[in-house]
């Protein structure tokens, strides 16, 4: 697509289940979409030169005359030691290098003598879209035609992330990829991986078991969010779809958005706004709690929704206005707002489980 959308769910990224009914009642578990076509799809038929490898899922590349920075989708490789990921979940590892350094050699050799490697890119449903650091999300197409993303998994380089959602392009593929590489104990599943080997020396080692269930929930909750906009699009929308958001403020009567929180703030007026994710300023949908009704909404504890090792998604329902910075809605009463399911708590013993939330 032209405009870039952003799904905070398809890295897979799109980057995909069960979800609360509108009415509250639970729905059956939804499945992950069917894939259309076979995957991956082939040699590409135009290549582009890769500038500079950052890690093993964050690349530059030149793309339609101007440089880029892509992000892979349905993988999360380690960050590099001395990386700080703004997450206590993601820390850097000793892996983390290694896979940057197997990933900077592996394109190398790619481009061979003299010459630059170049990749194809493959954007599911033919789509350009970008997340909310403006970055690429996209599969990199190696020239045989091997999906360099599923790689990553196979290999152990990366766990499947589906935390913004299952692919809607190759979920079997990268489901099986990784029941390959855990079975077999490759890179992050091999229970060697990240233990120091001297005594006393920096270490760290990231929490797959805690995470994939986590990441799991989420992906349930955007694919039942997907097929329920797609059945009742003048009645459900996806505040990060532009176009959807449209579609049911051109609606009568309430509807249900499908949102995550980007950001709470005050207004001068001591009124409180949720600004949700959206595919740009311009178009993102805005949640109006009045001053004299906060205390109302407390038990929600909205401030900790995005917490780590919660659901962190949400419906809202009410009606859609178009606004001048942006789509709003007026929420007067808690009942408004409500977690997606399946809701998610963290084992005893996860890091961030305890936390007070």
């Amino acid at each position: 697509m032209n405009k870039p959308l952003l799904f905070s769910l398809a890295l897979a990224f799109l980057p995909c289940l069960p979800q609360g009914s509108p009415s509250g009642t639970a729905s059956a578990p939804a499945q992950a979409p069917a894939q259309a076509q076979a995957y991956p799809p082939g040699p590409p038929k135009q290549l582009y030169e890769i500038d500079r490898v950052v890690d093993g899922d964050t690349i530059w590349v030149q793309y339609q005359g101007r440089q880029e920075k892509l992000r892979l989708l349905c993988v999360d490789t380690e960050e590099k030691l001395g990386v700080d990921a703004g997450s206590a979940s993601k820390p850097g590892t000793v892996f983390g290098e290694t896979c940057a350094l197997w990933a900077q050699n592996f394109f190398a050799e790619l481009g061979g003598e003299g010459k630059k490697p170049a990749v194809g890119l493959y954007f599911p449903g033919g789509r350009e879209q970008r997340d909310t650091y403006g970055r690429l999300l996209c599969h990199v197409i190696l020239p045989d035609g091997a999906d360099f993303n599923l790689r990553l998994v196979e290999l152990g380089k990366s766990p499947y992330f589906n935390k913004y959602g299952n692919s809607t392009v190759a979920h079997g593929e990268f489901v099986a990829a990784q029941t390959r590489a855990r079975s077999a104990k490759r890179g992050i599943w091999d229970p060697e991986t990240n233990v120091p080997k001297t005594e006393g020396a920096p270490s760290a080692r990231r929490d797959y078991e805690g995470l994939l269930p986590w990441w799991d929930a989420r992906a349930r909750a955007i694919d039942f969010a997907r097929e329920r906009c797609r059945k009742e699009p003048a009645k459900t929308a996806d505040a990060e779809l532009a176009d959807s958001l449209r579609a049911v403020a051109a609606a009568e009567g309430e509807v249900e958005v499908f949102c995550t929180i980007e950001r709470l703030f005050d207004e001068k007026s001591g009124d409180w706004t949720l600004l949700m994710r959206g595919e740009n300023k311009d178009s993102q949908l805005r949640v109006r709690v009045a001053k004299d009704l906060r205390g109302k909404f407390d038990a929600l504890d909205l401030p900790h929704v995005n917490d780590e090792f919660r659901q962190n998604y949400l419906w809202v329902r009410g009606h859609v206005k178009q606004g001048t910075r942006g789509f709003e809605l007026e929420a007067r009463d808690p009942a408004q707002i409500r977690v997606a399911e399946p809701a998610f708590a963290a084992p005893a013993g996860t890091p961030g489980a305890a936390r007070k939330h």
